[in-house]
């Protein structure tokens, strides 16, 4: 009999430590990845500027976003670009006995055959006498549809008043079938929740961005605070047993919240199912510039064995949804950021063509948001040159595998105001062509070059006849070994003046040169 047991502990534990086992990693640049901020498709006009609300239908993802219209997908990566009329701002979409319900900040209901509509207008929750009970200026909105087919409207009040919650006529979605709920209010113990960049203000806040999901009888209610101007806006959930609750505050909130780097201000999102099966999260990304400037994020959700919900927020290279088996488990690549402060007085193989005063070169791979390099005026093609290797030439020589790139620029819609454009360059141009003399262009064209030596270099990357219009870019390169990287701005939009707020070059170390090796273009 102990042999018996002995024998099925051991392969209990054998099972346990295989099922824990982490699965083997693509191969790279063979299996797709991304990397936040996603590089959404903008068109005239229209940028996706937060607030997301993704949904599938029959295997299609259809994104919606404050900067209207709507993004399609068949695999959460790739994204095209669709004008839809009447997107409004914090859009919300839902199918509800085959038709598609969309609405969204202080708005009417839109009705639609399709995902991509027309949507055409049925009616106005505004014209509710229910002041008292919540409904004034109600925004966010969020409509959930339970198994039993029964519809709920989930909704923000104004400031601190928080989350409600009303059951919606099924047969008539412009009419509500009882009086709204209020759920939960700002809750001052949870510091999180507080306005302001260190959350100095205990009773101000803007509770916000509701968001429902179910998952095995259990109703996850996703909120956003502080405001959506703060890179604290964070991402936290309450959880009850049915659709009005009542709700139970997370024991591990907040559930989306970081405040430096480049992902920051993560909140108002939303829950997909992707096509590997797994659920994935959708969040607003808050940039320090220009003020009110957005983007979209996404990452897996992973629920413990008490059901508590969590997603790790992620900024570099990650497998796509399908290339591992736990995307939440296993789904870094591994490849780091290898360009962060590169522009440096150490870094003497650094180099590059123009700056202008308070919008320097090193801003481009300071890891932040707040800042941008701006070259001057006159400059053609921009060009930086970022040393990987040592600070000193008493330091061996490091080298890298590199294998892919990430490029945010300034231009786009911000949510709040524009920024002003500068006009004071501090180093000459080298570039001999007139910026003027270049071709009309709504989209960011470049190239990537890599080099050993600092002296020969090789292309790696050509986009100079890029016609697809994103702010965020993110490119994979073949895995090379090299010390210096090279970014050549070729074109670039009108709209506003060239601004890059972050070049990140991700790879891998790749062994070493010995030290005091001749730097090149350094003088003797």
């Amino acid at each position: 009999m102990n042999a018996r047991w002995k024998l099925l502990s051991a392969l209990v534990l054998w099972a346990a430590v295989s099922s824990s086992a982490p699965t083997p990693e693509p191969p790279l640049g063979q299996s797709p990845r991304y990397c936040n901020p996603l590089p959404m498709v903008s068109d005239a006009g229209a940028f996706a500027a937060g607030d997301v609300t993704v949904i599938r239908e029959k295997g299609t993802y259809y994104m919606y976003c404050t900067g209207g219209g709507t993004w399609i997908s068949d695999d959460l990566v790739d994204w095209r670009f669709q004008r839809v009329p009447n997107v409004p701002v914090a859009p919300h979409v839902v199918k509800y006995d085959g038709a598609f319900y969309m609405c969204g900040n202080d708005g009417p209901l839109f009705k639609a055959d399709n995902p991509l509509g027309p949507f055409t207008e049925i009616g106005d929750w505004q014209n509710t006498p229910d002041v008292a009970h919540g409904w004034n200026g109600a925004f966010d909105m969020d409509i959930f549809v339970d198994d039993d087919n029964r519809p709920y409207l989930y909704y923000s009040g104004r400031g601190v008043s928080g989350i409600y919650a009303v059951p919606l006529d099924p047969n008539d979605l412009t009419r509500f079938a009882g009086r709204p709920t209020h759920l939960f209010g700002l809750d001052r113990d949870h510091v999180w929740e507080r306005y302001g960049e260190m959350n100095e203000y205990p009773d101000v806040a803007w509770i916000e961005g509701p968001w429902l999901q179910k998952r095995e009888g259990t109703y996850y209610l996703e909120y956003s605070a502080s405001g959506t101007q703060w890179k604290t806006y964070a991402e936290g959930y309450y959880t009850a047993k049915s659709p009005l609750g009542p709700y139970t505050y997370a024991p591990n909130n907040p559930l989306l919240r970081r405040t430096e780097g480049l992902v920051t201000g993560t909140a108002h999102g939303s829950i997909v199912e992707g096509p590997d099966g797994h659920l994935w999260q959708f969040y607003t990304i808050v940039l320090n510039n220009p003020p009110g400037g957005r983007r979209i994020g996404m990452d897996p959700v992973e629920f413990d064995r008490d059901g508590n919900m969590s997603v790790r927020i992620t900024d570099t290279p990650q497998w796509a949804p399908g290339a591992v088996a736990d995307p939440a488990r296993d789904g870094d690549s591994g490849s780091i950021p290898v360009s962060i402060n590169k522009v440096r007085a150490m870094n003497a193989g650094s180099r590059f063509s123009s700056e202008q005063r308070g919008h320097y070169a090193a801003y481009a791979v300071d890891n932040s948001s707040g800042t941008w390099w701006e070259p001057g005026p006159a400059d053609a093609t921009p060009t930086l040159t970022l040393d990987l290797g040592p600070a000193t030439r008493f330091d061996v020589v490091q080298l890298f595998t590199v294998d892919s790139v990430r490029l945010l620029f300034t231009g786009g819609r911000p949510f709040g105001r524009r920024r002003a454009a500068s006009t004071t360059a501090t180093s000459a141009p080298s570039a001999t062509v007139s910026v003027a003399a270049l071709p009309s262009t709504d989209a960011y064209q470049f190239k990537i070059d890599v080099s050993t030596d600092g002296d020969t270099f090789a292309t790696v990357l050509d986009q100079s006849a890029n016609a697809v219009a994103r702010n965020t870019i993110f490119e994979e390169l073949p895995p090379t070994r090299c010390r210096f990287v090279r970014l050549t701005m070729v074109n670039w939009p009108r709209t506003t003046p060239l601004g890059i707020i972050e070049f990140t070059v991700f790879g891998r170390p790749a062994g070493s040169l010995p030290a005091e090796q001749p730097i090149p273009g350094a003088a003797s």
